[in-house]
C-alpha cells in the first residue's frame, strides 16, 4: 500500500471512529453511516426530480382539455415530465422561439390561427430546417405532395419548405382546411400528423366526434398532449426552473433583400458580389439547395443578404 493509499484508509478509520464515540446507541451509529454514505451521489444535493402538477383548465387553442380523463390526465402528464426534464432541449426551443415566433405569429393571425399552433412548429422539427426519414422537411415538415399542393415550389433546386415565411402560410393553408372539414382546433392539429382522411376515417370507425376520444396510434395520442405540454412549459419558462436573460436568446441578424429575376449560374460568385460569402448566403436562404438558381420562368425571387457589420 502506498502513502497516500495509507491516508486515505486513516481518515476513513478516523471518521468511522469518530461517528461510534458520539453516538449513543447502535441505531445511531447506523444512521449516522447511512447519513455519511448519502453524500456519495452523483448527483448534487440541491437536484432534484420533482413530479409535476397539472395545472387545472389547460386548453389548446380555446379548447378545453378534459383533465378528468384519467388516460388525457396521464398523457398530458407524460409531455410535461418528458419535455420538463429535457432541459438541455427545452432552453434551445426557448432560445430559437425568441428568433422564430415574431415571424410566425403575425401569419397565423393574418389567417385567423390560434396562436397555439406556432408550438406546432416546435415539436414538428424543433424550429430547425430539419429532413424526415418520410420526406417531410423544413420548419413545418411538410411532405412534397402536400407542399405543392399548397402553392409551394419544391424541386432540386428550390425548396421552399425550407423558407420560414412561406412554409407557414402553406401550413395555416392546410389548417384552415382541417378545420373547416372538423370543426375543432384540436382535431385540425391532429390531422396535420396524421391527415385530414387518416383521422376522419378514425373518427366514422370508431364513432365518436371529439380527439380525446379517439383511440390512436401511439404517436398521434401524443402529439395534441406534446404541443399542450411546450406550450405550458415554453410559456412559463421560470415555473418550470429554466432560468436565462435577454441576452441568451437568439436574434435574426440583419438583412436587405435583393429582388432576383434571372438565372444565377453560381451563388459562391453571387455571394461575393453582394460582398458575403457562400456559407452566409445558404444559412440566410435555405430554400437554394444548389450552387445555382436556374429560373428558366424568369420568376422573382427575394434573396436574403446579411448587413455588414
Amino acid at each position: 500500500m502506498n502513502t497516500s493509499l495509507k491516508f486515505v484508509g486513516i481518515i476513513g478509520v478516523i471518521g468511522i471512529s469518530l461517528t461510534l464515540i458520539n453516538a449513543k446507541n447502535i441505531n445511531e451509529v447506523d444512521t449516522a453511516i447511512s447519513k455519511r454514505d448519502t453524500v456519495n451521489v452523483n448527483t448534487s444535493k440541491l437536484y432534484e426530480i420533482k413530479a409535476l402538477k397539472i395545472p387545472e383548465n389547460l386548453n389548446f387553442a380555446g379548447e378545453k382539455v378534459p383533465l378528468e380523463e384519467h388516460d388525457v390526465k396521464e398523457r398530458i402528464d407524460r409531455e410535461l415530465l418528458v419535455n420538463t426534464y429535457w432541459q438541455s432541449n427545452g432552453l434551445l426551443l426557448i432560445k430559437r422561439a425568441e428568433k422564430f415566433f415574431p415571424i410566425i405569429e403575425p401569419i397565423l393571425a393574418k389567417h385567423g390561427i390560434p396562436d397555439d399552433f406556432k408550438y406546432l412548429a416546435v415539436i414538428e422539427s424543433g424550429l430547425m430546417n430539419v429532413s424526415s426519414p418520410a420526406g417531410a422537411r423544413g420548419y413545418w415538415q411538410l411532405m412534397k405532395k402536400t407542399a405543392k399542393e399548397l402553392g409551394l415550389e419544391v424541386n432540386e433546386n428550390v425548396d421552399e419548405r425550407y423558407d420560414i415565411k412561406k412554409s407557414t402560410e402553406a401550413a395555416c393553408k392546410y389548417l384552415l382546411k382541417s378545420k373547416e372539414r372538423f370543426g375543432s382546433w384540436t382535431l385540425a392539429a391532429a390531422a396535420y400528423n396524421a391527415g385530414n382522411a387518416g383521422v376522419s376515417r378514425r373518427l366514422k370507425a370508431q364513432k365518436v366526434e371529439n380527439y380525446y376520444d379517439l383511440l390512436l396510434v401511439s404517436e398521434t395520442s401524443r402529439y395534441v398532449p406534446r404541443i399542450i405540454a411546450v406550450k405550458e412549459i415554453m410559456g412559463n419558462p421560470q415555473k418550470y426552473g429554466f432560468v436565462f436573460e435577454a441576452e441568451d436568446l437568439y436574434q435574426h441578424p440583419d438583412f436587405k433583400v435583393v429582388e432576383v429575376d434571372s438565372v444565377i449560374t453560381n451563388l459562391a460568385d453571387f455571394a461575393l458580389k453582394m460582398n458575403t460569402n457562400y456559407k452566409k448566403l445558404k444559412i440566410y436562404n435555405p430554400w437554394l439547395r444548389q450552387n445555382k438558381l436556374n429560373n428558366k420562368s424568369k420568376k422573382k425571387y427575394f434573396i436574403k443578404i446579411p448587413k455588414q457589420s
